[in-house]
């Protein structure tokens, strides 16, 4: 992983000072199987650096924007490069402050805590990855306030103070308008660093279609870079909804191109069929129509 970020052009004291943290806390080897080994990278030097000062100061990270500008991916691999554990909380209806501390449970006869992701987040100095943190429910969200802030604690009733490992760090994602989503409150949005993240542009998009696809033809690479940035516009434009606007469905449909499926029997998949508005998806075909010819097949769009 560090050396993908010195390929990326990050700063070599800010890999030194990476270097020096994953030195100095250890990892438990009975949890090492939690640091994350991502199937994507994160392009993108300025997000980067920012990411790491932050993390490095011991601060906490909120990553906000729309869909499809690697909030996730940005999440695993913050982790991956600091060598730390990870543990994956998404919030949602069913989310309350037992399943994210932990819940009484019997063991050999004894009432003992059985501790849940946050908990295991402070014991270890694991990385908290708090997915669509905005459906958070209040008695989530107070849970989270005296974990986030200079206090360091998790104060469980019935047990003990549980302070926080110093390599503790905990990285929130949002996504604005989904539905079940609300306003983040003040007093918890002042506990994060926030990271407004851009979308892919078309040079990191190139790099990641080159990783993924080695075999990709230069012409191919540049139409679908061109597909993807087309599909933006018109929704940003209102023109279309963001649901055709999925980088993972474009990478998921050049996968299928690339076991032999046709190009648009794929791209119907991965994207077009994405929405279930019938005259959007026709919006949507007419945009890939544009870019990417009705028949095209597996030994066009790779070298062999």
């Amino acid at each position: 992983m560090l050396d993908f970020l010195k390929e990326e052009g990050i700063r070599e004291n800010l890999l030194a000072e990476i270097r020096k943290f994953r030195e100095f806390y250890k990892v438990d080897k009975d949890i090492a199987y939690r640091i994350p080994r991502p199937k994507f990278h994160y392009y993108g030097t300025s997000v980067w650096e920012e990411a790491i000062v932050a993390l490095l100061c011991g601060e906490n990270l909120l990553l906000t924007g729309p869909k499809a500008t690697g909030k996730n991916v940005l999440s695993e691999n913050l982790s991956a490069a600091f060598g730390r554990p990870s543990w994956d909380i998404s919030f949602h209806v069913n989310t309350d402050s037992s399943s994210l501390i932990g819940t009484d449970t019997f063991r050999n006869g004894e009432v003992v805590m059985r501790q849940g992701p946050i908990l295991n987040c402070a014991r270890y100095g694991g990385f908290g990855i708090l997915d669509e943190i905005n459906m958070a429910k209040n008695d989530s969200v107070a849970v989270l306030h005296a974990t986030l802030d200079f206090r360091r604690i998790i104060d469980v009733p019935g047990y003990d103070k549980n302070h926080l490992d110093g390599a503790t760090r905990f990285i929130a994602t949002m996504n604005y308008g989904y539905a079940g989503t609300r306003e983040l409150n003040e007093a918890l949005a002042s506990r994060f660093m926030v990271i407004d993240m851009p979308g892919i542009s078309d040079e990191n998009l190139k790099k990641l279609l080159k990783r993924e696809f080695p075999g990709l033809r230069d012409r191919y690479l540049e139409q679908f870079t061109a597909l993807f940035n087309d599909l933006q516009k018109k929704s940003g434009n209102s023109e279309i909804s963001t649901k055709s606007v999925d980088l993972r469905g474009l990478l998921s449909a050049i996968r299928l191109m690339e076991k032999g499926l046709e190009a648009n029997r794929a791209l119907r998949m991965g994207i077009v069929n994405k929405s279930f508005d019938d005259f959007e998806r026709t919006l949507v075909e007419d945009v890939i129509a544009l870019r990417i010819p009705s028949k095209l097949e597996k030994h066009d769009i790779f070298r062999v």
